[in-house]
């Protein structure tokens, strides 16, 4: 059904979940509960989490988004991998993360659509880059060094998608890759995970530009980021984070030029203050994201940082106005 939707009209991402989670200044006994008041360190900033202590809060953040014009919500399961949940000695809580998490959305989701059945809704299960990458060291004295290798992020991306798909996702989103290799991980994990359950799941990607040099982190240029991953059948591929919409769209534009998926983009409210905050206003950022549409270089266009359900409306009201991308696909080679 997705795949038909955007033959016929842009699709609004969701906006920032931590920017969300952060405006409700929480202490730790909101990401402790009951369940976890004992734990051995501390776990605020564990956003994640909140999936299982504070389900209330996630699913009124996935409900404001969804009612400011999202299509697609994102999961709170940015981080739910092991290595994301070893800062907090919770590993052992990763499976449950990710299926919890999807359910929470999917129930919200599905509420959403039962108010609007010409309107669909749906869930994007958030697959994160992890806190390592498998291509650079973290040691400029040993550059052979590894932090974490293929073979361990495949084993941990398999049970971050067993956990999606049994929550019941409509798509998986490998999003903010800054190194390629790991997302290759994710994907080859999805594949794996596809072929044992013998099911087929759209799948996006988005890497994030780092800099003004035009490069991810492990210094692919856009043109590179894009032929590293054409081995795949994708339904997206695009940037988002890093950068605001004005920085972010020349990229966008480049890898729209060259790409037969269909492109996305969820760029940041602008770039931080001093205070690490975004200051970018709903309505400036509305303008910013005209050019993106009056180019014609994006079919799901959304916000990363700093990004609220208001940025997120202003988006939504301003992109039905516009006709999405178009380009020559084979829509039975998306999975």
């Amino acid at each position: 059904m997705i795949e038909a939707l955007l033959k016929e009209r842009i699709l609004i991402l969701d906006g920032a979940m931590g920017t969300m989670i952060q405006k409700e200044s929480l202490e730790e006994a909101d990401f402790r509960g009951e369940r976890f008041k004992d734990h051995p360190c501390s776990l605020k900033g564990n956003n994640d989490l909140l999936s299982l202590t504070r389900p209330d809060l996630i699913k009124n953040i996935h409900r404001a988004y969804l009612e400011a014009g999202a299509d697609i919500i994102e999961t709170n399961t940015f981080s739910s991998t092991r290595v994301g949940m070893s800062d907090y000695q919770m590993e052992y809580l990763a499976y449950e993360l990710n299926h919890v998490s999807a359910q929470i959305a999917v129930e919200v989701a599905k509420e959403i659509s039962l108010k609007t059945p010409n309107k669909p809704r749906f869930v994007a299960g958030s697959i994160g880059p992890t806190n390592k990458t498998a291509s650079m060291s973290p040691d400029v004295n040993d550059p052979g060094y590894r932090a974490i290798h293929f073979d361990e992020l495949v084993d941990q991306y398999t049970e971050q998608v067993d956990g999606l798909l049994e929550g019941g996702v409509d798509l998986l989103l490998v999003e903010t890759i800054f190194d390629t290799l790991n997302a290759k991980a994710a994907l080859f994990a999805i594949e794996s995970v596809k072929e044992k359950r013998k099911c087929s799941i759209p799948v996006m990607v988005s890497g994030t530009i780092t800099d003004a040099s035009g490069r991810t982190l492990s210094g692919q240029t856009v043109e590179a980021f894009r032929i590293s991953l054409s081995h795949m059948s994708l339904l997206s591929i695009g940037f988002n984070c890093a950068l605001g919409a004005d920085q972010l769209l020349p990229y966008v534009k480049r890898l729209s030029n060259q790409s037969q998926s269909y492109i996305s983009a969820h760029p940041n409210a602008g770039l931080p203050n001093a205070f690490g905050a975004y200051d970018q206003s709903p309505e400036e950022m509305k303008t910013l994201i005209t050019s993106y549409l009056e180019q014609g270089v994006v079919n799901i266009i959304g916000g990363c940082c700093g990004t609220t359900p208001e940025h997120i409306k202003a988006i939504a009201e301003l992109a039905q106005n516009y006709p999405p991308r178009t380009f020559k696909i084979n829509l039975d080679e998306v999975s």
